[in-house]
């Protein structure tokens, strides 16, 4: 798993970083079933006991094991002021799994 980051993010999360002194989580927001949808943001709030992290630019950014298997090989985060924190592609998926014995 690779994240980039775009220069305007980097400096966006370097200044929320000092000003709420907690340090930002990658979040995967799951709905559905079959026909599942997933969309990814970025979340300011305290260290969870089981969570990753990963350091850029001395920046720790963390993650759960759940949004893990979410994550593209590559995911690019980016910032806007318009849209705010874009996190990798969003996406859904129509496949539905049925196992018969």
């Amino acid at each position: 798993m690779l994240i980039k980051m775009t220069e305007a993010a980097r400096y966006k999360l370097k200044e929320m970083v000092v000003n709420r002194a907690q340090t930002p989580r990658i979040d995967a927001d799951v709905a559905g079933g079959c026909g599942m949808t997933v969309k990814f943001s970025i979340v300011f709030d305290e260290p969870r006991r089981n969570d990753l992290t990963i350091e850029m630019d001395g920046i720790q950014i963390r993650f759960d094991r759940f949004t893990k298997r979410y994550l593209n090989v590559e995911t690019q985060i980016d910032y806007s002021d318009e849209h705010g924190f874009l996190v990798g592609e969003s996406f859904a998926s129509s496949a539905c799994a049925i196992e018969i014995d």
